[in-house]
């Protein structure tokens, strides 16, 4: 992993819970720094303390949506840590409609909040690592949906605003190399989070080949592993029991 200080700095978004806040804990534990990024600053400031590393743990609360948001998190980490070297595009969301029920103020909010958001983040965390000069490495959050849809979960809103994430993965992996920052993507299957709250999401575990839905620390292990690997960018690493891959 790329290094501007002797530790190495991490933006998440979306991490004052579920995913995001579970990758902030692995970021600690693995001996970053970690700035935190999400709309609610008293649940941020809550997720902060609760993750008990306080002389390694910044935040910011603003919408993503919002370029001075984006801006604000990579000065936070220069501020407090002296750079930034990792950015994890986690801030998103995800609700299931049928398609000719999906509003357009629904359709706006998940194309401005997973896919403008993200891009807008990008690209001020690559002003400040060009300016760094040392490279560095993005990693996005997608999903199994975009390769494989589910009858029973109709999402074509938020599922076509992931499909840009992933396809600007591909086009920031092949733009940025010469710069030495690797760009990859995290495309979880079902995974247990406060998303799926008062649903039964382990119903859905049978659509994977391993027969059970996903923990956030999986989606952690990966996203830390592609932080780290340095020898590989433009991936799409799915991290859903098989549900791609076949049928049981």
């Amino acid at each position: 992993m790329t290094h501007t200080t002797d530790r190495t700095t991490a933006v998440i978004t979306g991490a004052s819970s579920g995913i995001g806040l579970d990758i902030a804990r692995a970021f600690l534990a693995d001996g970053a720094n970690v700035v935190l990024g999400g709309r609610d600053a008293d649940r941020l400031a809550k997720a902060a303390a609760g993750l008990g590393r306080p002389e390694r743990t910044a935040w910011f609360a603003g919408s993503i949506a919002e370029p001075e948001t984006g801006e604000a998190l990579v000065r936070t980490a220069i501020d407090r840590f002296g750079g930034i070297d990792v950015l994890v595009n986690n801030a998103g969301t995800f609700a299931s409609r049928p398609f000719t029920e999906v509003t357009e103020e629904e359709l706006d909010g998940y194309l401005t909040g997973n896919l403008k958001g993200t891009y807008l983040t990008t690209q001020a965390v690559v002003r400040a690592l060009r300016a760094q000069g040392r490279g560095g490495s993005i990693v996005n959050i997608g999903t199994v949906l975009v390769d494989h849809a589910l009858a029973g979960v109709p999402a074509s809103a938020p599922v076509v605003s992931k499909a840009g994430v992933h396809a600007l993965t591909t086009s920031l992996a092949t733009e940025l190399a010469a710069d030495g920052i690797r760009v990859n993507l995290v495309a979880p299957g079902m995974i247990r989070t406060p998303l799926h709250a008062g649903y039964d999401v382990d119903s859905l575990g049978s659509v994977a080949l391993l027969d059970r839905v996903g923990e956030v620390s999986e989606i952690s292990e990966a996203v830390l592993y592609l932080a780290g690997a340095e020898f590989v960018t433009g991936h799409a690493l799915r991290v859903d029991g098989g549900y791609v891959t076949g049928r049981r």
